[in-house]
């Protein structure tokens, strides 16, 4: 008999991904969903919907019995917030609310979606399993992704719950237009006037969905593995997309210093107005520090193989063009005019 599945955060990004691999290998997965738009996407992919939500530990528990593994892939990635207790509510309390719910049903394996940002390595330095974290953090979304990962590996050991943690760098590929995804669509669309010279670690959303999946048939309990195709540099990455979009042109490439006071200063003026800043401090804080981790233990001990990033960034370019989130740029030559 198949194993049963329960899936958290089963309509995001990596969560429908998540869904629809787990689908593909026989499974019998059930998942989340808060509204009835959540409830037919879930059903679209042949899994079962969940009347429950993450700050639910009852509803959890009741939605989790039955099920042998379950994926904890929700949670609130979010900057620039005027009220940032959402972020610790969900990230923190709910992540702890899915590990007891999960003790209680009698699960037995979790598999918690973290983040590469929990290490917080030092500028400069290369981000692994085992780094030293420097100490400070860059945003509160940054503190609230570590606090939950403490918390869930406190409560597993305490509790002797199996569970693994996966920590992707910045998932990438079709199905994403926001987040990181913006710098892209700014710099096709000749809107990237200004950058600062940074790097980039990026994850397949493939490589990301296979790592967690091994993670849970041969991740070491307890343990975390962070998931990265690889790193780039803001001005290497700018030279793939021009020879995947033909667009060329440099922005103008600004102190970091300077970056972040300018931010700071503009998110000031827009919450003076009343409105939500675009951007801010922390936002580009995070930006400027860069990040560069290595992924290769997940690769040794899981398995996992990892897609060349111009691959990624040419699939993503492609997905953007198809759905409209992006004009074809007038140069462009990729498989979009190819098949016309």
């Amino acid at each position: 008999m198949a194993e049963r599945t329960f899936v958290t955060g089963g309509t995001g990004i990596l969560g429908s991904a998540l869904l629809e691999g787990l689908v593909k290998d026989g499974r019998e997965v059930s998942a989340l969903a808060r509204s009835n738009e959540s409830k037919a996407k879930i059903e679209a992919m042949r899994a079962t919907p969940m009347d429950a939500n993450l700050l639910d530990p009852e509803g959890l528990e009741k939605a989790m019995v039955g099920h042998d593994v379950v994926y904890h892939a929700a949670g609130m990635n979010a900057f620039c917030l005027k009220e940032r207790s959402p972020l610790f509510e969900v990230n923190v309390q709910g992540s702890l609310n899915v590990v007891e719910a999960a003790v209680r049903a009698g699960v037995r394996r979790v598999v918690h979606t973290s983040s590469a940002a929990t290490l917080g390595e030092k500028s400069g330095t290369v981000g692994r399993e085992d780094s030293m974290h420097r100490g400070w953090f860059l945003s509160e979304y940054e503190r609230s992704k570590y606090e939950a990962e403490r918390a869930v590996l406190d409560a597993a050991r305490s509790k002797d719950l199996d569970l693994v943690c996966v920590n992707p760098s910045s998932v990438q590929g079709p199905g994403r237009a926001g987040g990181t995804t913006k710098i892209l669509v700014y710099y096709i669309t000749g809107k990237l006037k200004y950058f600062v010279n940074t790097r980039f670690s990026i994850v397949d959303i493939d490589d990301c969905t296979r790592g967690h999946m091994l993670a849970e048939r041969e991740g070491r309990s307890w343990n975390r593995y962070v998931l990265n195709s690889g790193t780039i540099s803001a001005i290497d990455a700018l030279g793939v997309m021009a020879r995947i979009t033909g667009v060329k042109y440099v922005p103008r490439f600004v102190p970091g210093p300077l970056a972040i006071g300018v931010a700071g200063a503009a998110a000031n003026v827009y919450r003076l107005r009343g409105k939500a800043p675009p951007v801010c401090s922390e936002m580009v804080r995070t930006l400027v520090h860069g990040h560069a981790y290595d992924g290769s233990r997940a690769a040794r001990e899981l398995g996992l193989e990892y897609t060349p990033i111009e691959d990624t960034l040419e699939r993503t370019v492609q997905w953007l063009i198809e759905e409209g989130e992006i004009p074809p740029p007038p140069s462009y030559t990729g498989q979009l005019e190819a098949n016309d």
